[in-house]
């Protein structure tokens, strides 16, 4: 068991979590540096097996267990990534899990966690309850407790990111790193600092789950009294008591991320990169344009990419709409016929793509003087927003940007 943080504990815990990940190797990304001014690499974690980094605190922690202590059971809280991490591992080790995981956990999680040979519990509506439903189970019934993040064994794990992309970009100056618990942050920058004392290791939490910056801030392990965030994997109110004097030590700055910026990054990630990643995994990429430095070698730890297809599309939809992309202009005309087929022709002129039309007769009592139209469009960007509602408003339609419903 590992009871400290040494190089030869993360040299140990390579060997072993070795045997099951995928390579991810680096990916170079010509729009994040063009955007930023820095040399961006991507960490693309969500291509391993289970689709998050968790797999490997996950096996390396139960490969230091007894025979005796993986006999009795294992169990673990989990808002989702952690519990295929556990329920492969277990698997691996011929051990039953049992994962206790929030009620808001996304389908596919819930899903593939079962189909890994785990029992599911789900209780709660954050991580935190979930956990402590898993305690009473695990004093219930003399089960193992494999921690998510509050395990030093269970970081070694994660921190062996680190040693690849050391290995692979030996001159790294910056590494962003996502922080729910602190587990991976503590096992990266750890080790990050044993290589090189003079790399910076920057945390991103959620801006509504910033439980690690409040506890820095404090001096102390701080609970947050409400969590609020689409970033799932990282909604987490208490952060690890036992792994925060390494965060202390080791994490040079922590930034937050708002929702907003989270979702323009998975618009940008799916359409520059092709990859799906999960909100939580695009912390590192909504902060790069926060960095205040120029001409940096940066790597971005994409932790994960389990989104369930519902989420992916109200993600995407609301990525369109924040980047005007798609919006509705509400117009007022005469009832008669033709007035239609000529806002049509004005929209047209400009390039503008209708999707949507909701025609709306009952807008006033005299519906000769005025119907309402409401066109939901398609643009190329703000200015080409801007250049539609210029045509309408040259026609003479005086446009009204409203809520956007698809």
């Amino acid at each position: 068991m590992a009871d400290k943080m040494t190089l030869e504990k993360f040299e140990e815990a390579c060997e072993i979590v070795g045997k099951v990940t995928n390579k991810t190797g680096l990916m170079y990304s010509q729009c994040f540096s063009e955007q930023t001014g820095n040399k961006v690499y991507l960490k693309p974690e969500n291509m391993q097996l289970t689709g998050a980094y968790k797999v490997r605190g996950a096996y390396y922690k139960i490969s230091t267990l007894t025979a005796e202590e993986r006999k009795k059971g294992l169990i673990t809280a989990s808002a989702g990534n952690h519990a295929q991490g556990v329920a492969y591992a277990a698997k691996k080790f011929g051990a039953k899990a049992t994962i206790v995981m929030p009620t808001t956990t996304p389908l596919i999680k819930v899903n593939r966690t079962k189909n890994l040979g785990a029992e599911v519990v789900l209780y709660g509506d954050v991580y935190d309850e979930a956990c402590a439903k898993a305690y009473e189970l695990a004093d219930e019934h003399g089960y193992t407790f494999i921690h998510p993040f509050d395990d030093l064994a269970v970081a070694t794990g994660q921190g062996t990111i680190a040693m690849e992309i050391f290995k692979e970009l030996p001159l790294v100056e910056y590494i962003l790193v996502p922080i729910g618990g602190g587990g991976l942050a503590t096992g990266v920058s750890t080790l990050a600092k044993l290589l090189n004392p003079k790399i910076k290791v920057i945390g991103v939490e959620p801006a509504g789950a910033n439980c690690m910056q409040a506890s820095i801030k404090n001096g102390k392990v701080t609970t947050l009294p409400t969590v609020n965030t689409i970033a799932d994997g990282t909604a987490v109110k208490t952060p690890g008591s036992k792994i925060f004097p390494y965060i202390q030590k080791n994490l040079d700055d922590i930034i937050t991320v708002e929702d907003d910026e989270l979702i323009a990054a998975f618009l940008d990630m799916v359409e520059n990169h092709k990859m799906v990643v999960e909100n939580s995994g695009l912390l590192t990429v909504a902060a790069l344009n926060k960095l205040n430095v120029k001409g940096k070698r940066v790597v971005s730890i994409l932790s994960g990419g389990n989104m369930d297809v519902i989420t992916m599309s109200s993600v995407v939809q609301q990525g369109l709409i924040f980047r005007d992309r798609i919006f509705t202009v509400s117009v007022l005309l005469p009832d008669k016929p033709g007035e239609l087929a000529r806002v049509a022709e004005t929209i047209a002129g400009v390039q503008g793509n209708v999707i949507k039309l909701e025609h709306n007769q009952f807008v006033t009592t005299n519906r000769n003087a005025a119907v309402e139209l409401r066109i939901t469009l398609e643009a190329f960007g703000t200015a080409h927003k801007n250049q539609i509602l210029d045509a309408l408003e040259k026609g003479g339609y005086q446009p009204k940007i409203v809520r956007t419903s698809l």
